[in-house]
């Protein structure tokens, strides 16, 4: 994939996760050639051109409640004049490109949109590809050996907790479970996957005082990279 000339560092063939030294200064290039990053709130869209956003649902089809079928999630970002939306596994995840550079306001359009065309409220978490780029760079797990993409897990947040709700959140025991938390995502480790001591996400959301809504590194990565390709037809 190219970037204004430049090629992303790709992840390795058995899933090894990309390098943050690497893919950072290929981000820090790509902005020299007139690739634009954004606030770490994410308040305001800056580039020039439509962009390509990520939008992730909390709480969706998880059991009997809240469920809603993807082609009728892409109808309803259509009918919110959201070009080209593409869904992504049936956990609410949409792709698509928007003039809009307001993503508070167009968070608050979807949510409202979503609880008047299926009846439930849903909080929606948003990132531009340039942001969903820096997640990864950012990855605190990054240079240690035999991390397993599927027991990394990233947690999407609305807003970037204050100081008091991250020393909070960092005295919770949830070993052998792994917490790092930098700007608004929350990156955990489950080293033996789900089994052993279950965490408590009651604490964790009470700590955080924010939405927020969790993606496996493996969907973080299908995402970005469904996002470039959706930037790269423009």
């Amino acid at each position: 994939m190219f970037v204004y000339g430049l090629r992303k560092p790709e992840q390795g063939s058995r899933g090894d996760l990309p390098n943050a030294c690497v893919l950072g200064e290929w981000m820090r290039r790509a902005e020299a050639g007139g690739l634009h990053t954004h606030g770490n709130r994410g308040a305001l869209y800056s580039g020039r051109d439509m962009g390509v956003i990520i939008s992730m649902l909390r709480g969706v089809n998880l059991g009997p409640h809240n469920r809603v079928k993807m082609e009728q999630l892409r109808r309803l970002y259509v009918s919110l004049k959201l070009q080209e939306p593409q869904t992504y596994v049936q956990s609410g995840n949409v792709i698509f490109r928007t003039d809009e550079r307001d993503l508070i306001r167009l968070t608050k359009r979807i949510e409202s949109a979503i609880e008047k065309e299926f009846g439930f409220q849903s909080d929606v978490v948003l990132r531009s590809t340039v942001e969903l780029r820096e997640v990864i760079a950012r990855n605190p797990f990054a240079k240690r050996r035999g991390i397993e993409p599927s027991k990394l897990l990233v947690v999407f947040l609305a807003n970037e907790p204050g100081a008091e709700a991250r020393a909070s959140l960092l005295r919770i025991d949830t070993k052998p479970k792994e917490l790092r938390i930098d700007g608004r995502e929350l990156y955990i480790y489950f080293p033996n996957g789900q089994a052993g001591p279950k965490m408590s996400w009651a604490a964790v959301n009470k700590a955080l005082g924010t939405p927020g809504t969790g993606r496996n590194w493996n969907s973080v990565m299908k995402m970005l990279e469904m996002a470039e390709k959706l930037e790269a037809a423009e």
